[in-house]
């Protein structure tokens, strides 16, 4: 969180940006958003430090200079690839490297990203393990290469492929992007390929290659090492010339040159999609580069054509032709070259035709009537909202001030780019609009269901996009211990084995919480915060998804659409438009108990934000268009969830464990037909069910408790409805035997596992002791033995995970992961004994780590407004004391192994448990007969 004051001065002084110049000779300058200082190691490393003492957390981001654009073909995806393997091991550190160490001291887990421009590895860890990260990531940085074996090179493969069959082959539209860039780039552009690579150049890798790639880009003279938060400077300069200063620098990396790329002609290519179940058309046009003054330009434009019900696009696909429910608008912040990208997800059976007309002729639109100054103005101070929102920790700045010195060199490109966004004028969107969308050539790509070619655009030519073919047996097993020979130590000067020892341990207080109840019997809480000038908040109503007459579900979900559609006196356009110039966004969602009203916006604005959420609570606007629209998306969404194996294989869970008459096996949006059949009577009469008495608001940031106070009093006069009795729902069961189902995807390249039993409930008291008994086994990321041995030691998966979800009546176990559909059955093997002896196996060991991580961890449990609007969402929608962390803290701290091995024994019940696969049945199905569950159920007709 950054120092309060310079962000408010930073928000006070944005309109003496843009003000006409004044008597004095120089203007004030704003405050900067991330000040940073930074300087360079004789060896070429450049060291940023950004100073924030909010609270006692630290963040260390290392960043390489180099992603898929400096690649060749044949050899791409390796800057991907070498991301995967830097985690692993390097010569201090060991087997299991920064994720053990992030486990032991606390941190949020090592992770890192890869793009076209900059491979970014981050970690934030409270202040104490500082030294202790810089060692590490020195470690990697120099110490790293001789502990790649083939074997790991092998395994990690797998990883990889895995991965891109969970985000591509195995999801719907998951090849537009691949399509896009390649005919958008020409094929000696470093921007032709996908991130992610060729699977057939990652299966030719040979180790000599990753240790070529590395030597090369992986040198201090092309990597930067950031470090944000409460640290002392002086202390972390030390630290970084010891640990860093004796690697040798590598060869010159020259910054790439700009090349953005020009069409001659437009290209139109389609495809059939296996998961898709509605068509979709995305357009890409050529733009500049992240750094080019024209791109923020470019971004408030993408905002004017799409983002509001009276954005030209939005308004004539949505409301006027209805051919879509949503029209998005974006682009990569890339650093040679850059593309808009507008992609619209049509409603079944819609040529993309007539979407393709339709967007034309929005453009067309807005090229006459030109840029609406007062519609400029809200996208402004949108955009600077969004700014502040997404630097609410230090690894979001540390991160973000690592990404702007890859791409453009300057770590303080966040001023640059608000400087450029707040001065912004109606000329300069016009100008970039014609410049680069208006009339000019682009690249545009059909994706339609199978078996609906022609919803393709008319004269696309037809493509078949490269996908792995998934045959049984053909990955062999990968022995991790093979080719683990002996080698010389690199030397150094310092004796790199020792790991430093913990700083002083920081001191961790709790947010102070405030309660009061409005005179209409509304709970009211919040935390006063003014580290950044925002404000979050929400207002729950006990309700949601039990509102809803099982025999006609989705009225829940469907009122929540209806409460941002207007209010008495504003269509859905015109509230709009005045939250977006407050800065604010406000949503309704529902959920299985409640429905929820949450927002956020810059603190200045709270009243005036929050005179609206009233409008909204008190006066829905009950228009009967804004119904049919909504009405439509809900129906696609439910399409749309079809090709969904995560969604899938949720529905089919809560059908067999709740049984099939229970509210809670219902798909909380409903289904087409009774969404078609819900009238606005029916969402009257569930509004009518809200009750102050069973309500509660919540604000977290920079407001005080008077001024929350006065903003919900005016409900107390119109608002007075006597709270109703909700329908109870039994909870979850635990079944006599394991059950076994399969959903039928045919030919999917990966099977979804999905494993069950009930658990406690949030306030019930074996709740925090059971997600402490679970972080070894699959709530730790890396840190757990289902990664370490489905992941790390097998590569049959790219995730797995296992955790607790805790309701207010109930609660669930569950295990989850996208599995190589060629080992579903070695896959749900291992998982399932891996699960059955976690009790005769957890070690104390297990135990210290497990503590020293939930104990260290709440440094930062509290860091983000986000954070403490969930603290305030566990006290007053699950009934939990106050100082319920202390309490929990407590609970960890006095856990013995006998009792994580009692609770593992209660909660991982694995011969009673419910276990559903999705996948493709032909070749998987059968093969699950030697799980000894008997034969796998189909789950499709339990559904639909």
């Amino acid at each position: 969180m950054t120092n309060a004051r310079r962000l408010l001065t930073a928000l006070a002084l944005s309109t003496a940006i843009v003000a006409p110049a004044t008597a004095r000779t120089t203007a004030p300058q704003p405050a900067k958003v991330l000040p940073a200082t930074s300087y360079t190691l004789p060896n070429g490393l450049k060291v940023i430090f950004h100073i924030d003492r909010s609270d006692p957390v630290v963040s260390v981001v290392l960043a390489a200079h180099v992603g898929s654009s400096r690649e060749v073909k044949g050899r791409t995806g390796f800057a991907h690839m070498f991301e995967h393997l830097f985690f692993l091991n390097s010569e201090n550190l060991g087997p299991g490297g920064l994720d053990k160490l992030s486990a032991r001291v606390g941190g949020t887990g090592a992770n890192g990203s890869t793009s076209r421009d900059w491979t970014v590895y981050n970690q934030e860890v409270p202040r104490d393990a500082l030294e202790k990260m810089i060692w590490a990531e020195a470690d990697k940085l120099g110490y790293f290469i001789k502990t790649v074996t083939p074997a790991v090179l092998q395994k990690e493969k797998q990883v990889v492929k895995n991965e891109k069959r969970q985000s591509v082959d195995n999801r719907a539209f998951g090849h537009v992007q691949e399509l896009l860039t390649a005919a958008l780039y020409p094929a000696d552009h470093p921007y032709n390929w996908p991130v992610i690579g060729s699977m057939a150049d990652l299966d030719a890798a040979q180790l000599s290659d990753v240790q070529d790639f590395y030597r090369r880009w992986y040198t201090p003279n092309n990597a930067t090492l950031t470090i944000a938060g409460d640290f002392d400077p002086a202390q972390a300069k030390a630290w970084v010339a010891r640990y860093f200063g004796e690697i040798p620098r590598g060869e010159i990396a020259v910054r790439p040159a700009k090349r953005p790329v020009a069409l001659t002609a437009s290209k139109s290519l389609a495809y059939e999609d296996s998961y898709a179940k509605l068509p979709q058309l995305t357009i890409a046009w050529p733009t500049v580069g992240i750094a080019d003054p024209d791109y923020v330009a470019l971004e408030a434009l993408y905002d004017l054509l799409t983002d509001g019900r009276d954005a030209p696009l939005t308004k004539l696909l949505v409301e006027d032709r209805k051919l879509t429910d949503a029209v998005s608008m974006g682009s990569y912040d890339s650093e040679i070259a850059g593309e808009a990208m507008l992609s619209v997800r049509a409603y079944d059976g819609v040529k993309l035709d007539a979407v393709r007309a339709a967007i034309d002729a929005g453009l067309a639109q807005f090229g006459t009537a030109g840029v609406d100054p007062a519609a400029l103005a809200r996208v402004k101070t949108l955009r600077e909202a969004a700014i502040y929102a997404g630097i609410g920790d230090v690894d979001g700045k540390a991160t973000t001030i690592a990404r702007y010195e890859a791409q453009t060199g300057d770590p303080e490109f966040l001023d640059v780019y608000l400087r450029r966004l707040l001065a912004l004028t109606p000329a300069d969107i016009d100008r970039v609009f014609r410049r680069y969308i208006a009339g000019r050539p682009n690249v545009s790509v059909s994706a339609v269901p199978k078996g609906q070619p022609a919803l393709a655009l008319t004269g696309a030519t037809m493509v078949v996009p490269a996908t792995e073919p998934i045959v049984q047996g053909a990955e062999a097993e990968v022995d991790q211990t093979a080719g683990r020979t002996a080698y010389a130590r690199t030397p150094s000067k310092i004796d790199r084995t020792k790991e430093p020892a913990f700083g002083p341990a920081p001191a961790v207080t709790l947010p102070a919480v405030w309660q009061a109840t409005a005179a209409n019997g509304l709970s009211v809480s919040g935390i006063e915060d003014r580290e950044l000038p925002l404000v979050q908040f929400a207002m729950s109503a006990d309700g949601g998804q039990l509102l809803d007459d099982p025999a006609r579900p989705g009225a829940a979900n469907l009122l929540a659409r209806m409460m941002t559609r207007g209010t008495r006196t504003r269509t859905a356009a015109e509230l709009e438009k005045a939250l977006q110039s407050l800065g604010a966004k406000v949503e309704v969602s529902a959920d299985r108990e409640r429905i929820v009203l949450g927002g956020a916006t810059l603190a200045r604005n709270y009243d005036a934000t929050m005179a609206l959420v009233r409008e909204m609570l008190l006066d829905p606007r009950w228009d009967a268009n804004e119904l049919a629209l909504a009405k439509a998306a809900v129906s696609a969404r439910i399409a749309d969830e079809r090709s969904n194996p995560q969604a899938l294989a949720s529905r089919v869970t809560n059908v067999v464990s709740y049984g099939p008459q229970s509210i809670y096996a219902r798909n909380i949006l409903g289904t087409q037909v009774s969404v078609a059949a819900l009238s606005m009577a029916d969402l009257k009469a569930a509004y009518a069910r809200l009750s102050p008495g069973t309500a509660r608001f919540r604000a977290a940031g920079a407001v005080t408790q008077a001024q929350v106070m006065a903003s919900v009093a005016p409900l107390a006069t119109r608002w007075t409805t006597a709270p109703m009795a909700l329908p109870t729902v039994a909870p979850l069961p635990l079944p006599e035997k394991a059950r076994l189902y399969f959903y039928d995807i045919p030919d999917a390249k990966q099977s979804l596992l999905t494993f069950t039993a009930p658990g406690p409930a949030r306030g019930d008291a074996d709740y925090t002791a059971a997600a402490a008994m679970n972080y070894i086994l699959g709530g730790g990321g890396f840190a757990s033995r289902l990664t370490q041995q489905l992941r790390e030691g097998k590569g049959y998966t790219y995730g797995i995970r296992s955790g607790f979800t805790g309701w207010r009546h109930d609660g669930r176990f569950t295990l989850s992961s996208p599995v190589r559909a060629n080992v579903t059955l070695e896959s749900a093997t291992l998982a399932r004994s891996i699960m059955a002896d976690y009790p005769r196996t957890f070690t104390a060991d297990d135990l210290a780590v497990t503590k020293g991580y939930l104990t260290k961890s709440r440094a930062f449990q509290f860091e983000q407004l986000g954070d403490k609007l969930n603290m305030l969402a566990l006290i007053g929608d699950y009934g939990l004391a106050t100082d319920f962390p202390l309490r929990d803290a407590r609970v960890v701290e006095g856990m013995t192994v006998e009792q994580v091995r009692a609770l593992a024994a209660k909660y991982l019940p694995t011969a009673r448990m419910t276990y559903v696969i999705v996948g493709d049945a032909a070749t998987q199905a059968g093969r699950l007969d030697a799980l000894g569950l008997g034969k796998a159920v189909p789950a499709k007709p339990l559904i639909e």
